[in-house]
């Protein structure tokens, strides 16, 4: 039997993008990580509202957590629902943990969230990558470079 989608209008599970993340930093490594939802968010992400532009994932007691993700209530939960914008916990090794608190306080790297969707498995995950904030002269070669690849395309197209 065919498997169900995991989220409407996406077959690929995909529900939150953060694509502001790629323009605003350099972003070297990803990972990807578990998160700690309660029911009420794990309906709100089957219908496919999420907002994770303006979040960032933080190294707090031993702890990653995701702040600032804006998980909008679902409307079935009534008095069970959640806080929209509550801290949420990452699920990742502890190497992995210790890689990525190393590479914040010692590089001045920043944990980044990139993408949240439902794997094949149909569990939610997070793919946050570290990076480094991007000065403006770098976040102006970025856009010329998008620009020059969307002429070059159309210039491909008409010849």
């Amino acid at each position: 039997m065919a498997k169900k989608s995991q989220t409407k209008g996406r077959s690929d599970g995909l529900v939150a993008e953060n694509r502001r993340s790629r323009f605003d930093y350099a972003v070297e490594d990803t990972l990807e990580a578990g998160i700690m939802l309660v029911g009420s968010e794990v309906k709100s992400l089957r219908n496919g509202k999420a907002n994770i532009a303006e979040s960032y994932a933080s190294v707090e007691e031993g702890e990653l957590w995701l702040i600032n993700a804006d998980i909008p209530t679902y409307e079935g939960a009534n008095r069970f629902n959640h806080a929209p914008r509550r801290k949420r916990k990452l699920l990742v090794s502890k190497r992995e943990r210790a890689k990525l608190s190393q590479a914040v306080e010692r590089a001045g790297r920043t944990i980044i969230p990139l993408k949240l969707y439902f794997n094949d498995r149909g569990f939610a995950k997070l793919l946050i990558g570290i990076g480094t904030g991007k000065k403006k002269a770098d976040k102006r070669e970025t856009a010329a470079k998008r620009d020059w690849q969307r002429q070059k395309a159309r210039l491909m197209k008409e010849a």
